[in-house]
């Protein structure tokens, strides 16, 4: 006989003879051993383990004794030092029937849980834990009726839930039926359920037999209802796996009859064999047929599960996507894009001679690399629309692309393909969508381009655009080289001082210098009344505006380089215009008359006051290059008395210009040092140079002679000409150097209605780059020296006599 065998032999034979008057031999006094996790219920016989310690030495002396031990629950099963507050009031006494000793110095001890008891008072702690119990005593209602109908549902639900878990036993099943006391049942149940230790420790302190049947139905029934869940849970699991084992058994089925009848390849097959014939149709060579043929093999014989054929599957779809042999047939007729250029805009014959060079060059050379063509001027000149003629002239594919505030490098050059949601950059993209590898491809606004921990991208645009390395350009994605050389790049800036040299350096720059007002009239004209027209839905004649009518809005309200606001300004008209047909009313008749263009418009924005009257001494015009375009500037000066005479600056002027006026007022000084009245300006007043529009920024070296002529002026008493300006950079020694910018100073110089202008006479050789209807009426003065500047500018002192008398 084994050890089990011997043990419920043994359990068996105490169950039959010594425990029938087991109440009498139960001592007042019991040695206590705290029990973790769940307390033991009355009438059961189970195992024990006890560690090493003094609860080991405790058994050792019961059992020469009563051989009773309690069993009290901790309340917290992690304690160590255990003493009486750790434990509940209730527990069980219990009969030890065996006792086996462990190789580590525990015991394991097989009892019989006997009798419930509560905790009089605590006798000893040390050495041993013993406690005065008192043994309770069921109380069984007299309504028996009401016991028998909760036996049965307790039974009941038991039975439920015996059904449906797997862990309950044929024994336990067995001892549910033959035991028959409510007490008992009630016990036993609660002993098999799987609930917190509070609720185990409330059913055995419950003494009513009544109220722990209601607890204990109470348990079960939370006991069946999580049951339940979990095996309609289980169910749906096991529903999906066998219905995918199904699909799957299925579907390879279907693969071998369509094998063996012939019917149709094994899809993956089908698959790999046509990108397979995609790389033989693409005429694909090297390096890349090499690549190619390696992912599709590593396609072949991937899991479709797997993310790696994911990964691939993507991959190869964008490769043989790109139109690696695909160009669109060039259009070189020069007359027929000659006659696109022009319909479509009006000015800008350097872009377009430059346009027609390359189509010349293209028709005697076909195999000649593209051109990389960077279009420089203010906002709303025309060169993002250029670009898209461009496209048209030549017949090419055209896609845009936006740099301004990009500044992650991945955007140009792509994600390595091993990264989730990996991608190739926009070069690429661009060329997928046009399908075509010779584009017309604009990079617009390169001079916004950012910089941040991701990278630099200006940096990443160098192997793009240099026509030297960009014929393998490697995206990262693709990681293959892929010939951007016959990719048609155009980009533009509104400025070049924000973009590197090194990136400057491999492209053409063609400037937009901007519009003057007989220009911006004829575009006026000839395209924006005619596409807000369009737009806003009205009849070809229900706004007409004359030659009159386009100045008086170019003056008052677009006197700007370009050309974007002058159509805001026209779309108001129209919106207005509109507005009016849509009420039901008549709009006005015949061209717009100027009050009717002000009450659309509004108060004029510009005046013709909005260059400065030059009535007293101080006060002169010059000319400033900014990222809009050219603009005159008003520079004066006065001479406020002081006792620490200088020179003190306004206008927010950088450093540059700064030590230009600082420049300035040494040079006039030295000029004037024979000169008693100009002396007596400087030693004894307080010199304030100022530039109006305070609240712009401005720097720059080119007002060097515009505010020495503006302090010479002052302390001489003689006016500047009224219709005159100037720009140049001014030396110690004064001598005018040459500027920058001049093709945009003299447009805007046109603007304003400038009759003579000043320039250095290094800058002669720029002219002929300024168109001739830009030049006309304006008188141009080259000088060597600030002397030459002083004889021009200023008015002949018979003049200035005459003028005085005059004021008198």
């Amino acid at each position: 006989m084994d050890e089990k065998d011997s043990l419920s032999s043994i359990s068996t034979d105490l169950l039959d003879s010594d425990l029938v008057s087991i109440d009498q031999v139960l001592p007042k006094q019991i040695y206590i051993i705290p029990i973790r996790y769940r307390p033991i219920f009355p009438g059961i016989i189970t195992p024990l383990i006890i560690s090493q310690g003094r609860f080991t030495d405790a058994v050792d002396k019961v059992l020469n004794g009563s051989r009773a031990i309690g069993l009290v629950l901790l309340k917290q099963d992690d304690t160590d030092d255990i003493k009486p507050g750790d434990l509940y009031g209730f527990g069980t006494a219990a009969k030890i029937l065996k006792k086996i000793n462990l190789p580590d110095g525990g015991i394991n001890v097989l009892i019989n849980s006997v009798k419930r008891f509560k905790v009089v008072k605590i006798i000893s702690e040390k050495p041993h834990l013993i406690a005065e119990v008192e043994y309770l005593e069921d109380e069984v209602p007299v309504k028996t009726t009401e016991m028998k109908a909760l036996t049965r549902s307790v039974l009941s639900q038991l039975k439920m839930l015996s059904e449906n878990n797997p862990l309950f036993t044929e024994e336990m099943k067995l001892t549910m039926v033959n035991v028959d006391e409510p007490g008992k049942i009630a016990d036993f149940v609660t002993s098999i359920l799987n609930v917190d230790k509070e609720e185990y420790q409330e059913v055995l302190e419950t003494i009513n037999v009544q109220k722990r049947l209601e607890k204990v139905l109470t348990l079960l029934q939370k006991e069946l209802e999580v049951v339940t869940l979990q095996k309609k849970i289980q169910t749906q699991i096991n529903d999906k796996i066998d219905k995918q084992q199904r699909e799957y058994y299925l579907r390879e089925q279907m693969k071998v009859i369509k094998q063996e009848l012939g019917l149709e390849e094994d899809e993956r097959v089908k698959e790999v064999n046509e990108m397979k014939k995609k790389v033989e149709e693409f005429g694909l060579q090297g390096e890349v047929k090499e690549k190619v043929l390696e992912e599709i093999g590593k396609l072949a014989s991937s899991d479709s599960n797997s993310s790696e054929y994911a990964i691939t599957r993507t991959y190869l779809d964008v490769v043989l996507s790109l139109p690696w042999n695909i160009k669109t047939e060039d259009s070189l007729d020069l007359d027929r894009a000659e006659k696109i250029l022009n319909h479509d805009h009006y000015g800008l014959d350097d872009v377009k001679k430059r346009i027609l060079e390359f189509l010349a060059v293209r028709k005697l050379k076909p195999d000649a690399r593209g051109s990389i063509i960077c279009l420089v001027g203010p906002p709303g000149v025309g060169k993002t629309s250029l670009g898209k003629s461009i496209a048209r002239s030549l017949n090419k594919k055209f896609f845009r692309m936006s740099l301004g505030g990009m500044r992650d490098e991945a955007e140009i050059k792509g994600h390595r393909k091993t990264y989730v949601g990996a991608m190739p950059g926009k070069i690429i993209q661009g060329i997928k969508i046009t399908k075509a590898k010779n584009p017309v491809f604009m990079l617009d606004e390169i001079d916004k381009l950012g910089m941040s921990y991701q990278g630099d991208p200006t940096s990443a645009l160098l192997e793009v655009l240099d026509p030297e390395q960009n014929a393998e350009f490697r995206d990262h994605y693709l990681d293959l080289p892929f010939n951007l050389s016959d990719v048609f790049f155009i980009t533009t800036a509104n400025t070049l001082d924000t973009i590197p040299g090194a990136l400057r350096d491999r492209m053409e720059i063609i400037r937009l210098s901007g519009y003057i007002m007989e220009e911006k009239f004829e575009i006026a004209r000839r395209y924006l009344l005619p596409k807000q027209i369009e737009r806003h839905g009205l009849a070809k004649d229900a706004v007409k505006i004359d030659k009159t009518g386009y100045l008086y809005i170019i003056a008052g309200w677009a006197r700007e380089a370009g050309v974007r606001n002058l159509e805001r300004q026209i779309e108001t008209i129209c919106r207005k215009t509109a507005t009016i047909v849509a009420r039901g009313k008549t709009s006005p008749k015949g061209n717009l008359k100027e009050e009717t263009i002000r009450e659309y418009l509004g108060p004029e924005i510009f005046s013709d006051d909005e260059k400065m009257k030059i009535d007293r001494p101080g006060i002169v015009n010059g000319l400033a290059w900014t990222s809009m375009g050219g603009a005159t500037l008003t520079i004066e000066s006065a001479a406020i008395a002081a006792k620490a005479p200088g020179l003190k600056l306004t206008g927010q002027l950088g450093e540059v210009m700064s030590e230009s006026a600082n420049i300035a007022y040494s040079y006039v000084q030295h000029l004037l040092s024979n000169n008693e009245e100009g002396k007596k300006i400087f030693s004894e007043n307080l010199v304030h140079l100022h530039v109006p529009a305070g609240a712009t920024p401005k720097d720059g070296p080119s007002a060097g002679i515009t505010m020495a002529t503006s302090l010479y002026s002052l302390a001489t008493g003689r006016l500047v000409k009224s219709l005159l300006a100037m720009t140049g950079e001014l030396t110690l020694t004064g001598r005018v150097f040459p500027i920058g910018g001049l093709k945009e100073k003299m447009i805007a110089a046109k603007r304003a209605g400038i009759k003579e202008i000043i320039i250095p006479k290094m800058n002669v050789k720029d002219l002929a780059e300024i168109p001739g209807h830009v030049k006309k009426g304006i008188k141009i003065h080259p000088v060597e020296e600030m002397s030459q500047v002083i004889e021009i500018a200023l008015v002949p002192e018979q003049k200035k006599k005459k003028i005085k008398k005059k004021t008198k």
